[in-house]
């Protein structure tokens, strides 16, 4: 009955161990875009990104889908700087574009037109801001724009207005890059 007891405490010290470490060694955590896209880094999983390796990736953003308060899709832009970053993948060889039109247009409003759409904050300026300053090129679709009374004047000046989402869509997939899901 003893050497129950020893065997019973011992599985439940090592149980107890290992969800200590299972739930504290995996930290949410925001190492490039602070506060966005976080992630959980492991880098003894398969499929790593190759830090040798060029990266051109292009987002199209048309959902004003949210998580954790700004745009789901700006929001999964910065995961992957995140991941990227984690992984050791040079800022020099990676090169993400954007192209934002659709519903996801008016998240790429200045502070001013926000606030006079929808007499709120744009909640997703912070996040754009840190995109841009970290080497995301990110456009949004004049077409978009005009459908929804807009001026290039009401856009955040870290967005650029372009002919349409569809002709960066096309411009950048014929340079090679590729088209996130």
């Amino acid at each position: 009955m003893k050497r129950y007891f020893q065997s019973l405490t011992a599985t439940i010290s090592l149980s107890l161990l290992f969800f200590i470490h299972c739930s504290y060694g995996q930290e949410w955590q925001t190492p490039l875009i602070e506060g966005y896209g976080e992630i959980k880094y492991d880098d003894s999983v398969a499929a790593q990104p190759d830090p040798s390796q060029a990266y051109r990736l292009l987002f199209d953003v048309t959902s004003d889908s949210q998580k954790s308060g700004v745009n789901k899709r700006l929001w999964v832009v910065a995961r992957t700087l995140n991941l990227m970053h984690a992984a050791g993948v040079p800022a020099e060889n990676l090169k993400i574009v954007v192209a934002i039109h659709g519903a996801a247009t008016f998240d790429a409003l200045t502070e001013k037109a926000h606030l006079k759409k929808f007499e709120k904050s744009n909640p997703n300026i912070d996040l754009i801001q840190k995109l841009e300053a970290n080497g995301v090129t990110l456009y949004v679709c004049s077409q978009a724009l005009a459908a929804r009374n807009l001026t290039s004047e009401d856009i955040h000046p870290a967005v650029i207005p372009a002919l349409s989402a569809l002709t960066v869509l096309a411009n950048y997939q014929t340079q090679g890059y590729h088209l996130m899901p």
